[in-house]
């Protein structure tokens, strides 16, 4: 199963991803944040920032996200640190078009997705992540609201040291899915 972790910009998301994989669990990383790390590994010459060129930068995420989703495996429980349904509902949102995030809810994602709330403690900006806190709370107001319009069950994370979280998204899905 697929598992989408999700939500608020600077909410801990990264930081839970990095925690599962510690624990063994298989992870895709944030395809917004290796895109960046790509643009300025080439000195600008490849991709965009989403501060610069928000679509083509979206468009790149949904390429990254689906190519992602190829060789994800299907045989056993993955986590995605945000991912295809993120772009897409930032596609929906900056186009007025609804349909590109519901057209990419019949992937095999888990009916759960963790969501991040906005969390002001921890939030921090960085030469990635250069928006404030009120753009952070928006975007995750945005996804929580995407999310919910395609049906997904939101479980948010609460606001707990990342082992008591990955504890939580653990113990979650052992409920909603026993072997």
């Amino acid at each position: 199963m697929w598992v989408i972790v999700s939500g608020c910009s600077g909410g801990g998301k990264s930081t839970l991803i990095e925690a599962l994989a510690a624990r063994g669990e298989p992870v895709v990383r944030e395809p917004g944040r290796r895109l960046i790390a790509a643009h300025r590994a080439s000195e600008g010459r490849e991709g965009a920032l989403p501060w610069v060129d928000l679509p083509k930068f979206l468009q790149a995420a949904m390429v990254m996200a689906q190519a992602d989703l190829a060789t994800a495996p299907t045989d056993r429980r993955v986590f995605f640190d945000r991912g295809l349904i993120d772009a897409a509902c930032g596609w929906d949102a900056l186009t007025g078009d609804v349909t590109v995030a519901g057209s990419v809810r019949a992937h095999r994602f888990h009916r759960q997705v963790f969501l991040a709330p906005p969390w002001r403690e921890i939030y921090a900006t960085d030469p990635d992540r250069p928006h404030d806190f009120a753009a952070a709370v928006a975007e995750y107001d945005r996804l929580h609201a995407c999310y919910a319009r395609l049906g997904f069950e939101l479980v948010l994370l609460p606001k707990l040291p990342v082992a008591d979280r990955v504890a939580l998204v653990l113990a979650t899905l052992a409920r909603s899915c026993p072997d």
